[in-house]
């Protein structure tokens, strides 16, 4: 008779999320449902939460897909113009960084799953998924504005700027684009402004994805050179202790003065 580990060993190859995620709609012909007809006569307490530890796991996912595929409902109205770009920005709040805009084309069978709004997922899961995004995606681009051009023309229209700085990078032209909330000004190509659509389209959100996880990385190294204003932590958001140091320290070059008057 198999033990425990053997049957937990075929179990993981038996079905992976990669594969599971590829049979949602026909999971009868499943590699995970196979396993478990095969077990399905075995009493023994160690097979049967195994078991129901898969069916339940296979339960997860599938509720996943659906979630995705219902992020999807803007992507397919506009399908038939061509490539569809999502525009996120993040950074529009901290007293120091930049604002950073991400811009992403999906492909149209794409198949990640936990896309979200950046702001719902863990610093673990937004890093794996931005690896992930960069690698299935048709087109991506990041665009900036920096601390003191949020000072020159005011934080909207440096959030524009940055947003057309992406769409200006991207390496394949889209027919349209799904911004979260906003209309870009000086912009051709025809737009879909989307109240919280980074939690509503797929594309928003991978745009909130990749531009969350930019600004990061780069507040982190930020840090390194000013480590007194802990930026790896607080990412330049007026946390207390961001607040007592710039009190203490005086601003760095990269605090934004409009921001900051209040405080010093």
């Amino acid at each position: 008779m198999e033990s425990i580990r053997e049957i937990k060993e075929k179990l993981q190859s038996a079905w992976t999320e990669e594969e599971a995620s590829k049979d949602w709609k026909e999971s009868i012909k499943s590699p995970l449902n196979e396993f478990l007809t095969s077990y399905s006569e075995d009493t023994r307490k160690g097979v049967v939460s195994l078991c129901e530890k898969a069916k339940k796991d296979f339960k997860k996912l599938h509720a996943e897909r659906e979630r995705i595929e219902s992020l999807k409902v803007y992507e397919r109205e506009y399908e038939h113009l061509g490539y569809i770009c999502g525009i996120d920005e993040v950074g529009r709040g901290p007293l120091a960084g930049p604002v950073v805009a991400g811009a992403v084309i999906l492909p149209k069978d794409c198949k990640l799953l936990y896309l979200n709004d950046s702001k719902q997922l863990s610093e673990k899961k937004r890093e794996e998924l931005y690896d992930k995004i960069m690698e299935e995606a048709v087109a991506v681009a990041v665009g900036y504005a920096s601390p003191a051009r949020i000072d020159e023309i005011n934080i909207l229209q440096a959030t524009y700027e940055a947003m057309r700085e992406a769409i200006s990078k991207l390496e394949v032209t889209p027919q349209i684009l799904l911004n979260d909330a906003v209309t870009i000004p000086d912009v051709i190509i025809p737009q879909v402004p989307i109240i919280k659509g980074d939690a509503k389209s797929i594309s928003i959100g991978a745009a909130s994805i990749i531009a969350k996880v930019t600004r990061d990385r780069l507040m982190k190294e930020y840090a390194k050179l000013m480590p007194e204003y802990d930026f790896a932590s607080n990412k330049g958001y007026g946390s207390s202790a961001h607040i007592s140091a710039l009190k203490k320290y005086g601003p760095s070059p990269i605090h934004r003065a409009t921001f900051i008057k209040n405080f010093i």
